[in-house]
């Protein structure tokens, strides 16, 4: 994100699949999946694997991402992704996280960066009456949960660590990335026609488009309908070639890492980086609101950790 607090809110305004057999699991290969307990998530038991962090060069000119933002996913990192980490198949629910607010007594706090259309513009404002119940769009029980900060993100996965005995936390960039690539080297999972994302995820699309009144051309929008103006009940899409949902599209999703404005010092091992602004922390995957360069496996955004969005929830990991 630009600027720390508000930079995925600002940065909006500025606007053939290659596999690794190592790591890309057969499409008629079910993943092996673990839930330790009631409303816990399901996890996806991620292969062992070694992958190419970062984004190649001539990908952000080829997505018409905006000059003043390029080179944050450089410069390219061999990482290996070491054997007995499962990744939820899906961001947390808004029920499973209201399972853990009953349990516990966890009170987020209230106010939410949301979208808003602004006379055929693309906005985003803080509204402090919203709150992980309440985002300003309807919302069910199997939606992912948004407008929680990376603290609340925590919080929950450390109830959850406590209640199974198994240690549940946010993946780091490169853990996320390679969950998000599945053995794919290109911008996105699915390949490289933009008409085919509402396929596999909730974006800014026509529907989007025509629900607000917002700019139809190619650069603002992809080129289908998804059927969701607003965030999707999780799973609504395709998975990934791991057998993931949703990891581009509908929510961006918290990871560990604190704020770096690039990929330099990224160790091998794929270890979130503890270093630089920990009061920021980084996100992925884009949203149902976002223009399409921001929807790319490559892509980094970034918030202040105290920070709630509307179009912003979580995924976890846990470890062996």
């Amino acid at each position: 994100m630009q600027n720390g607090r508000i930079g995925i809110a600002r940065g909006l305004l500025l606007l053939g699949l290659l596999l690794f057999p190592a790591v890309a699991r057969s499409q008629s290969q079910a993943p092996q999946t673990v839930r330790d307990c009631e409303n816990c998530p399901e996890m996806v038991m991620l292969p062992r694997g070694t992958f190419t962090m970062g984004v190649p060069p001539g990908e952000e000119e080829r997505e018409t991402v905006p000059v003043d933002v390029r080179g944050r996913s450089s410069p390219q990192t061999r990482i290996t992704i070491a054997p007995g980490l499962a990744m939820a198949a899906r961001p947390v629910t808004r029920g499973e996280f209201a399972a853990f607010v009953a349990a516990t007594g966890y009170a987020p706090g209230t106010g939410c960066w949301t979208f808003v259309n602004s006379g055929n513009s693309y906005e985003y404002l803080e509204r402090p009456g919203l709150s992980w119940r309440d985002p300003g769009y309807p919302q069910a029980d199997n939606h992912p949960v948004v407008c929680v900060s990376w603290e609340d993100a925590n919080a929950y996965a450390e109830w959850l660590s406590r209640r199974t005995g198994r240690v549940y936390r946010l993946p780091s960039e490169a853990e996320w990335e390679y969950a998000a690539r599945a053995g794919t080297a290109g911008p996105r999972f699915w390949g490289d026609a933009n008409s085919q994302a509402c396929q596999y995820a909730n974006v800014a699309d026509l529907t989007l488009a025509s629900a607000l009144n917002l700019d139809r051309r190619p650069q603002f929008s992809f080129r289908c309908n998804d059927g969701f103006v607003y965030t999707a009940p999780v799973g609504s899409f395709r998975p990934n070639q791991f057998g993931l949902y949703d990891m581009l599209g509908n929510v961006w999703q918290w990871t560990m890492d604190c704020l770096n404005p690039d990929l330099s010092g990224q160790t091998g091992d794929g270890a979130a980086r503890t270093t630089g602004d920990c009061a920021t922390r980084m996100m992925r995957g884009g949203s149902w609101s976002h223009l399409p360069w921001y929807v790319r496996a490559g892509n980094r955004a970034r918030g202040h950790a105290a920070d709630r969005f509307s179009f912003a929830g979580f995924r976890l990991v846990r470890e062996r």
